[in-house]
């Protein structure tokens, strides 16, 4: 039987594999900090007043363009509208999407917008305790400066405002700014056309209760953001270069193990599990949202991720049980459900809350699970309830990690007085379990420190003449991190060339336990116990040695 590669390779080797692996973990944080631009752009905007001369009970078709050919007639303030006797549902709020001599490109990948209201303070009409704004918006696309306008979507949308007048509220303060916080407005899954244009509406109705007591609006301000296009040629190309590493890795993995003469156990299947969710996130089938308008890309992008995590949640699980080194017959995913079934619940959980996000906003990107009061809770349930799953699944998992390690101390005491083949057998698991640990811990200090990082700091350091983009470091190098780690587990546990025992040795074996008295011969017993030998039990039996053993 053929032991692990980690087992058989020696201290040398071992050295040298790790010094490889950490060049490459050096490198891939080296082509986000050093070569790439920072992850996304944040691009504000100020809506501009637009003037509708449609009566408001009539329905207009057209879109409002704030510059450029043929643009609105725009108003400076609602004094200006007041002198004009222009009524507030016939101003329209138009943003165009980028600015003048600007295009948008599909390298943006998404497209995500804030929106901030400017309220004024008025004593005779301050904002009411729950207010609610209802918006009529519209999203409209072309891809040149001269055509008409296409309608993306359209949508009458309700978002709750949180704002906070810090000064004393008097007549003294009028005309001062309350502290509105951002609200969620428009999310798109991709960037496939050059110009966009956003026209809102804020229909006021006594009677409905529309739009009454939310303050005197000032102004509409929007925050777009988008992923960098030069982010996005070097995650591609860190894609494209590291899907034939794992694939190849994975084939390779798996030839060996098919090759043994015994079927796959346990952990070799979810070693060879975890390669295949890897090489699932690494499928660069993002270079197709280049040339086609897929919406639905960051949908699939977060199911991709969240199938890599279980499964990883699961191998750590699994690891762990199968170096328990106790009496309980393992090997068999049943004897784990009750440690997988909470991943997979959370999983869920988790997946059911991203569809009722970005599933909905493939259809309206204007939705926001976060603008109710009912959706907001429901968000909160899905999250609380993953957070109580990955909880429990930490602390079994230091549990686990506790037995093991409890089990190792006992097995220390007792590995001198084994017998050569069995000592071998437990040494290398244990050497397995803690290499492992080692490099896992390693890997999750790494990416909390890194995700630190990236939040306390500005987003780049200057380093002499260079500028290091710390938050594309973390990007690129906690995903060159990962497909390492996953690399580094079917190369180290891929099962080795050497044998434990092959046709000659086992011979060697045979004749010296024969030509042993036989009071000595009766000690094999506990010799042969050690799975690594069942090969020369049979062995000895196939040529009737069964006298001693």
């Amino acid at each position: 039987m053929a032991g692990a590669i980690i087992e058989n390779m020696s201290t040398k080797k071992l050295v040298i594999v790790g010094v490889i692996l950490v060049l490459f973990q050096v490198f891939s944080f080296m082509v986000g900090g050093l070569i790439a631009p920072s992850p996304t752009t944040a691009v504000p905007y100020l809506a501009t007043k637009c003037v509708d001369s449609v009566h408001h009970n009539e329905k207009s078709t057209k879109w409002f363009t704030p510059w450029g050919p043929n643009q609105c007639h725009k108003i400076r303030d609602f004094e200006e509208a007041t002198v004009k006797k222009i009524e507030a549902n016939n101003i329209v709020f138009a943003v165009h999407i980028p600015g003048p001599k600007i295009e948008m490109s599909p390298w943006f990948q998404f497209m995500l917008v804030v929106l901030q209201f400017e309220i004024a303070f008025k004593m005779y009409n301050q904002i009411d305790d729950g207010a609610v704004v209802t918006i009529d918006v519209g999203l409209a696309y072309r891809d040149d400066t001269f055509s008409d306008w296409t309608e993306l979507a359209h949508s009458v949308e309700q978002r709750k405002l949180s704002c906070n007048f810090t000064a004393v509220k008097t007549f003294e303060n009028e005309g001062r700014y309350y502290d509105c916080n951002l609200l969620p407005f428009m999310e798109l899954g991709s960037v496939a056309h050059k110009y966009y244009l956003i026209n809102i509406r804020l229909p006021v109705s006594e009677r409905k209760k529309t739009n009454v007591g939310i303050g005197e609006i000032k102004d509409i301000r929007l925050v777009s953001i988008h992923q960098n296009g030069g982010f996005t040629k070097v995650w591609f190309a860190m894609k494209t270069f590291l899907t034939p590493s794992i694939f190849i890795i994975m084939v390779w993995y798996w030839r060996r193990i098919t090759m043994m003469t015994r079927p796959p156990v346990l952990l070799e299947k979810v070693i060879f599990a975890l390669g295949i969710s890897m090489t699932f996130i690494n499928i660069p089938v993002e270079w197709f949202s280049i040339g086609f308008n897929w919406t639905w890309m960051l949908l699939f992008g977060d199911i991709r991720q969240g199938i890599f995590y279980a499964m990883l949640l699961s191998f750590w699980i699994i690891f762990c049980g199968e170096h328990l080194m106790d009496h309980t017959e393992r090997n068999n995913f049943s004897v784990y459900w009750k440690q997988v079934g909470p991943i997979a619940f959370g999983s869920f959980c988790l997946f059911i809350f991203d569809m009722c996000e970005r599933g909905v906003q493939l259809k309206n990107p204007f939705f926001s699970i976060w603008a109710s009061d009912v959706g907001t809770e429901l968000a909160m349930a899905f999250i609380v309830v993953a957070g109580i799953c990955a909880c429990l699944y930490f602390l079994f998992l230091c549990f686990m990690v506790f037995q093991v390690f409890r089990n190792i101390s006992g097995k220390r005491s007792s590995l001198p007085a084994m017998t050569k083949a069995r000592r071998l057998h437990y040494e290398g698991l244990i050497f397995r379990f803690k290499f492992l640990m080692l490099v896992t811990l390693a890997c999750a200090a790494v990416t909390v420190i890194f995700f630190i990082i990236s939040q306390v700091n500005e987003g780049h350091w200057h380093w002499g003449e260079h500028t290091v983009q710390v938050n594309s470091a973390f990007f690129t190098g906690m995903y060159g991190m990962w497909n390492l780690y996953v690399f580094t587990l079917m190369f180290l546990y891929a099962p080795s060339h050497k044998r434990y025992g092959d046709e000659q040795s086992l011979h060697l074996h045979l004749q010296h336990f024969i030509r042993r008295p036989y009071p000595e011969r009766l000690t094999i017993s506990s010799y042969m116990d050690s799975p690594p030998l069942e090969q020369f039990r049979v062995k000895c039996l196939a040529q009737g040695h069964n006298g001693g053993i």
